[in-house]
């Protein structure tokens, strides 16, 4: 038996060819799926449908999964050891890594990072569950989509699902931030003991997967936010203490920085290096491009896109006994240009999310979906407003999980524009037939 290609529902009825890869079946589950499709209606930064230009999580999964697989060929070429394939999660297979990533988003609710908060803070205070993106991925892809002959979700192989699961733990355990349920968390265990996988570490892929996702972030969402002109591509702005003391308090407050060594460098100062020399380098090629802002910013985009996956390598990591793959220079992990990376992934979030108008989007986000939870969360009455068919898979399954997490898988899945369609349908003071809202 193959464990990397394994699936956890071996007895599913698979009607493709032989001829066809285990790997490109994923890839088809994937893209052809309701999931993959409403990506195209949730927010990366910008509300999905503020603009034709900005990047909804669809546009953002594909960008992850070129740069994802063109770094793993990269990484076939100059690390000999993994085409001696000795263990399953030291392997990179470029196929799994590009499905990894198109897959890596699929748990996050409407509305961005504020959807995922407000829905964690709802379950938690009211029943003591949990609500985090990267598990709720797992019970989409595991158990919430479905697929002809499966009862497993997508039923995935192996290899896809350890390569989207970067934090290899159950949530549920006390302290844990990041994770799986615990629902799906018994699988996902069973296939890494299989692999006899190191308690706490990730496969190769999910690494990888994982540190492409920060590359896209750090490059396109700046992007984004200079053609929202949010980011002024000006000394004043740049050079603003306010700027930079709100971005070094992100990467305070950031729990996943403690890696990056920041307390032997002097932030401040690091900070406002990055930043200048980013400003620097937006000058010499606006220049070069004429003057013209839009060629300027896909050059600088390019610029960093290709540094950074240029410089992604493995090394041991002998804190686990394991490998990690990171920024590579002279053989050693470069701690400067992870950094730098979250430096670049800051700016954009603080310049962004500082701005009041982006406030009152994340202000309307969390009264939607706070209201709408209201509406849903109590059986007697919720039972009457759901679909039909999240009412019946809510009866088949009611022994293994409450109705409250069926709820939060519920609006969790809503597109933007969908939870507004609802939450006008229960709120808004209008006319119209109901056939005519779908």
């Amino acid at each position: 038996m193959n464990v990397r290609k394994m699936r956890l529902d071996e007895s599913s009825a698979t009607h493709a060819s032989e001829d066809r890869d285990e790997y490109e079946k994923d890839y088809a589950r994937l893209v052809q799926s309701p999931s993959f499709r409403r990506l195209q209606g949730k927010s990366q930064v910008f509300g999905a449908g503020s603009g034709d230009y900005y990047r909804t999580r669809l546009t953002h999964s594909l960008e992850v999964s070129q740069i994802a697989r063109e770094v793993a060929r990269k990484l076939a070429k100059n690390h000999p050891f993994l085409a001696k394939r000795e263990h399953p999660g030291l392997m990179i297979d470029p196929e799994v890594v590009e499905c990894a990533a198109l897959a890596h988003d699929l748990g996050h609710p409407p509305f961005g990072h504020k959807g995922e908060e407000v829905l964690n803070r709802l379950l938690m205070n009211e029943h003591g569950l949990k609500f985090e993106g990267n598990a709720q991925n797992f019970r989409l892809l595991m158990f919430l989509e479905k697929r002809a002959g499966s009862d497993s979700g997508l039923d995935l192989t192996a290899s896809v699902l350890l390569a989207v699961n970067k934090y290899p733990y159950c949530i549920d355990d006390p302290g844990r931030m990041k994770g799986v349920y615990r629902s799906e968390w018994e699988s996902i265990l069973h296939l890494r003991q299989l692999w006899g996988m190191p308690d706490g570490c990730a496969t190769l892929e999910a690494q990888l997967m994982d540190l492409c996702d920060d590359i896209a972030y750090s490059t396109h969402d700046l992007e984004d936010g200079m053609r929202a002109g949010k980011i002024h591509m000006n000394r004043t702005f740049f050079e603003d203490d306010r700027v930079i003391r709100s971005l070094m308090q992100e990467i305070v407050n950031d729990s996943t920085n403690q890696d990056m060594a920041w307390d032997q460098v002097d932030m401040y100062a690091m900070v406002k290096r990055v930043l200048i020399q980013y400003l620097e380098q937006w000058e010499r090629l606006y220049a070069e491009n004429g003057g013209e802002p839009s060629r300027a910013r896909r050059e600088i985009k390019a610029q960093w896109v290709g540094k950074f996956a240029s410089q992604v390598g493995i090394i041991d990591d002998p804190a686990t006994g394991w490998k990690r793959v990171t920024f590579i220079r002279d053989g050693r992990e470069d701690v400067e240009l992870l950094r730098t990376m979250e430096i670049l992934k800051k700016l954009a979030w603080v310049t962004l999310i500082q701005d009041f108008r982006v406030q009152r989007l994340h202000k309307r986000s969390e009264v939607m979906i706070g209201r709408l939870w209201e509406s849903f969360k109590s059986f007697e009455t919720g039972r009457l407003i759901v679909p039909p068919d999240w009412l019946e898979q809510y009866e088949r399954h009611k022994d293994r999980w409450p109705w409250e997490r069926l709820v939060a898988d519920y609006l969790s899945g809503m597109t933007d524009a969908y939870a507004e369609k609802v939450y006008a349908e229960f709120f808004a003071s209008r006319s119209g037939s109901i056939y005519e809202r779908d």
